[in-house]
């Protein structure tokens, strides 16, 4: 369910919920608004999600809303726990799935919750106005083998280097993290109707990282983004020893700008640069 967790919404797509009051709504409506809920109502589009998840073992659901996600991922094998913040429908998935060993649902924000220590992945339909705060939480989860969320499709597009750039988050994890965009879930796929298309976002923790050393490896890559002199080569040459050999070795143009340098370019930069 695309449901807004934080206090503030900060979704492009989304206005802000009035204080107070009420207009007139009823109190469904009213949490619809203040927590951006948007649920799932296209059964294909859940299939979407269950394939690109493959899920199995233990998986948590950021906002499971009405469950229609959930159930699916209990019916595929997986073991899930539900987060969810709207008491209402934490309440009624909670009823409606007590007879159910697979699924367990907690009243309660899926940001604040600690991560399992066992192997686990997160699967969700989540909230356009805290995507990064939920993929934030997920980068740094120990025991994360994947995320397979639904986001909105632009997000999704320039995380995974979409639009022939690449964005930071994406840099600094690539090592660890790698990060695929799936198929898109139109709009109509949703009730309420939000005004962006959707996409499915697959974050999967490779087996070996790619870097041996991640302090290095951001130090490195913070200061690339950093923008000095407009180039990634004048900001590392502001630090580093070898730089234009380095960069010819990478494949990467003197005058690159560090948005057009891929993430697989950065590690053979890290490896010219700090080992």
């Amino acid at each position: 369910m695309a449901q807004n967790f934080a206090h503030g919404n900060y979704s492009h797509t989304q206005k802000k919920a009035r204080q107070g009051g009420g207009g007139g709504r009823t109190p469904v409506d009213r949490a619809r608004r203040e927590l951006s809920q948007n649920f799932l109502a296209d059964r294909h589009a859940v299939e979407l999600m269950i394939k690109a998840a493959a899920p199995e073992g233990l998986v948590l659901e950021p906002g499971p809303g009405e469950g229609a996600l959930t159930l699916a991922l209990a019916e595929a094998g997986a073991r899930v726990i539900g987060y969810e913040l709207d008491p209402r429908l934490a309440g009624r998935l909670a009823s409606r799935t007590r007879g159910d060993s697979r699924i367990d649902v907690i009243r309660g924000d899926f940001t604040a919750a600690r991560a399992p220590r066992e192997p686990f992945a997160v699967v969700g339909n989540i909230p356009y106005s805290v995507t990064s705060r939920i993929v934030d939480w997920c980068l740094r989860a120990p025991a994360l083998t994947s995320a397979t969320l639904l986001t909105q499709r632009e997000y999704a597009r320039k995380r995974t280097g979409d639009y022939g750039r690449w964005s930071l988050v994406t840099v600094e994890s690539w090592p660890w993290f790698d990060w695929r965009l799936g198929d898109t879930v139109g709009r109509e796929s949703f009730r309420p109707v939000p005004s962006v298309d959707s996409a499915i976002l697959r974050l999967e923790r490779r087996p070996e990282p790619l870097v041996e050393d991640r302090r290095s490896y951001q130090e490195l890559v913070e200061l690339g983004f950093g923008g000095v002199g407009g180039s990634v080569r004048a900001s590392l040459k502001s630090r580093y020893d070898g730089v234009d050999a380095a960069l010819e070795a990478a494949g990467v143009a003197r005058d690159a700008v560090v948005g057009y340098v891929h993430p697989d370019q950065w590690v053979t930069l890290w490896g010219r640069l700090c080992r």
